[in-house]
């Protein structure tokens, strides 16, 4: 057996380490190869080049790296033709795998979709490109099959591969213990792993802390930085507005586990946050434009993943403002502005370190999804159904891949559709 990866994102590179692991134990002489990162070479990968070191997120950056994609590309086209391929897995960075599933595709290799793209909340009708170009799509979100189901795409739900990673995350016992003997209430601040997100996120972050500090009596506070270079400027930040904070850098997972409520910028740590049962707060400022422009183009009313797992109808996906009230109902209160929302992010937190009551019932909220969502498992039953499949041998895709509407598998089902090479 022998798979082909394509993986960009350091947390893709994370999750396609477990998944190989996976397939490894169930099948030992698995040949797993291609473009990923540093954690998938020590899973047992054969790195044919680190796609993580062009993780890139502005068209600018793409377009000053444009010939390495262009070569990466070409390189796998001419891998693909030279070699027998059982499959090609794609984790995330569509920009570029979609060009490595058509070459896929082009060669009649079964191409497999580990974290699907969101199209149902940015630009859906992009479902056309993975209806053509993928055989099955593995989804980390529960209402995904549906969705992709209804729109002629084979989808099954796996479950999200980063409770894998938390499962079995070990924690500085230590440090957190020195950080929970210490008098008052923490309130942990996260303000994202990428600089650009610090810069904007941090300083509203901040600010929502100067409030609670105003409300609560001897609340601490603790920025979790990615890096030091990030965490000289939460310092530097802190200083600023005369706020007394501890600042840490690589102490992100020790911070959340400390924490009694955290503030924290938009993204994957909302499901950390969640594994852990932390009342939270998400923020993600951008500028106006920006604002405007999302407005004009996004599809789903939540941006936060905790939130995302708890939306069962994905019919219920259409864009409208967020009230204060449905605010607290929420599993995790989210705002996505361009103004000044620390008067709002702080009384959530002031709420919360206030009322005992509503501190254990948001808690146990969050932990009742977690039990229902977060349980893991997602890499063994991805490296299962990719094997399964891998073994039919079943005769070949026609291409366009179309499946017709009276034949689309249920959402929990095996792979129907033939995914051998032709």
């Amino acid at each position: 057996m022998r798979i082909f990866f394509s993986v960009g994102e350091p947390s893709g590179d994370l999750h396609g380490a477990n998944l190989i692991r996976e397939i490894k134990r169930l099948e030992p002489s698995a040949v797993c190869e291609g473009y990923g990162g540093p954690r998938m070479a020590a899973a047992g990968f054969s790195l044919h080049a680190d796609l993580t070191q062009l993780a890139v997120m502005w068209i600018a950056r793409v377009l000053v790296n444009l010939h390495k994609f262009i070569g990466l590309l070409v390189r796998a086209d001419r891998f693909f033709h030279a070699n027998q391929l059982d499959a090609v897995v794609l984790i995330d960075y569509p920009g570029f795998n979609w060009w490595i599933a058509r070459r896929a595709k082009a060669h009649g290799i079964p191409v497999f979709y580990y974290g699907a793209p969101q199209l149902w909340a940015w630009a859906p009708w992009r479902i056309r490109k993975m209806r053509r170009l993928t055989d099955l799509v593995l989804c980390k979100l529960p209402f995904e099959p549906s969705w992709f189901n209804q729109r002629g795409c084979n989808a099954r739900y796996v479950g999200h591969p980063y409770f894998d990673e938390l499962a079995q995350r070990q924690l500085d016992h230590s440090f957190v213990n020195e950080m929970t003997t210490k008098t008052g209430p923490l309130v942990t601040i996260l303000p994202g792993s990428r600089t650009q997100e610090v810069v904007k996120n941090l300083r509203w972050l901040l600010r929502a802390a100067v409030r609670i500090k105003e409300q609560i009596p001897g609340v601490r506070f603790a920025v979790a930085s990615f890096n030091s270079r990030q965490g000289n400027l939460a310092k530097r930040l802190t200083e600023e507005l005369e706020l007394p904070a501890e600042c840490h850098a690589d102490r992100t997972p020790e911070l959340i586990r400390a924490a009694d409520v955290c503030l924290a910028c938009s993204g994957s740590v909302s499901l950390e946050l969640l594994y852990d049962g932390k009342p939270s707060v998400i923020l993600y400022w951008v500028d106006r434009v920006s604002y405007w422009l999302q407005s004009k183009l996004r599809q789903v009313r939540y941006i936060t993943l905790a939130n995302l797992l708890d939306m069962q109808d994905p019919g219920h996906l259409e864009v409208a403002p967020i009230t204060q009230t449905e605010q607290e109902g929420l599993a995790m209160p989210e705002y996505l502005t361009y103004q000044d929302k620390s008067a709002e992010i702080a009384a959530h937190a002031v709420r919360w370190l206030s009322d005992p009551r509503a501190y254990e019932a948001q808690s146990r909220r969050l932990l009742e999804l977690r039990d229902k969502y977060g349980r893991g498992g997602a890499s063994i039953i991805a490296a299962q159904t990719i094997v399964n499949a891998i073994s039919r041998q079943r005769p070949d895709i026609p291409r366009p891949h179309f499946i017709p509407e009276g034949l689309l598998p249920a959402s929990s089902g095996e792979p129907s559709t033939p995914l051998s090479r032709s």
